[in-house]
């Protein structure tokens, strides 16, 4: 099964080191990142467990559940979070699939026949609300995962998904943005009243996106009690 960016993410139920989960159910209004790794006890796998679990409140801001997955049954990941709380000085804070029967794998085309026929590859899908694929990558066994730029990218989801804009090349949370291509000039002047920077017709630059934050989200306020919202203000995106 091929999963594409818009796709729906395929529902599984599993049995994980906190107990079964069914996926969706699970994920309920927040975003999501499945992430798999090739083996249990291997080096690589184990610096980027324990810098998930050490990052795992920057997840939490973002209003994000994350959730690992190998091929190793649930009693090996029990024993390795031992090993990975003592080398990487955090305890494992999240849940990891065992994937024995290669169920879940299999959904999501996380083993590569080409690189191993065995093991998952390093995998991560990053899933919105709605239960849409939003960005999927695929990283070999031998490199580990940047994990700063996966928040980097959730930033970028979840500003684009709440603002008609992009985010341009090496973007970081609270940069400018791009006005999205398809909104014209008339209605960027009522989404963007202060103006903008045209370096283009087709490049238009937002310096500020604060000022017009309450512009576009019209008669639907966001809600404070959002843990969403309550991350873009921490960021300087002051929407009430």
């Amino acid at each position: 099964m091929t999963v594409r960016l818009g796709d729906t993410a395929p529902d599984f139920t599993a049995e994980t080191t906190q107990g079964t989960i069914n996926f969706h159910e699970w994920l309920g209004d927040s975003w999501g990142v499945l992430f798999s790794h090739p083996k249990d006890f291997t080096p690589v796998c184990t610096t980027e467990l324990g810098y998930v679990a050490r990052i795992k409140p920057d997840f939490d801001k973002r209003n994000v559940k994350v959730i690992g997955l190998s091929v190793d049954p649930v009693d090996s990941h029990v024993k390795w979070e031992a090993d990975i709380a003592e080398t990487q000085g955090t305890p494992v804070n999240f849940p990891m699939i065992g994937d024995g029967d290669k169920k879940v794998s299999d959904l999501y085309e996380m083993i590569h026949p080409n690189a191993s026929d065995t093991m998952t590859v390093r995998s991560v899908f990053v899933i919105g609300p709605d239960k849409k694929i939003k960005l999927s990558l695929t990283y070999p066994a031998s490199t580990g995962r940047n994990f700063d730029e996966i928040l980097r990218v959730i930033d970028s989801l979840q500003l684009t998904a709440k603002f008609k804009v992009a985010t341009p090349a090496n973007w970081v949370n609270g940069g400018d943005v791009i006005i999205g291509a398809a909104v014209s000039d008339e209605d960027a002047k009522t989404l963007f009243p202060q103006g903008w920077k045209t370096v283009k017709p087709y490049l238009r630059v937002l310096h500020n996106l604060s000022k017009t934050a309450l512009v576009q989200w019209g008669n639907d306020p966001p809600d404070h009690n959002n843990r969403c919202f309550r991350h873009l203000c921490n960021k300087g995106v002051r929407l009430r």
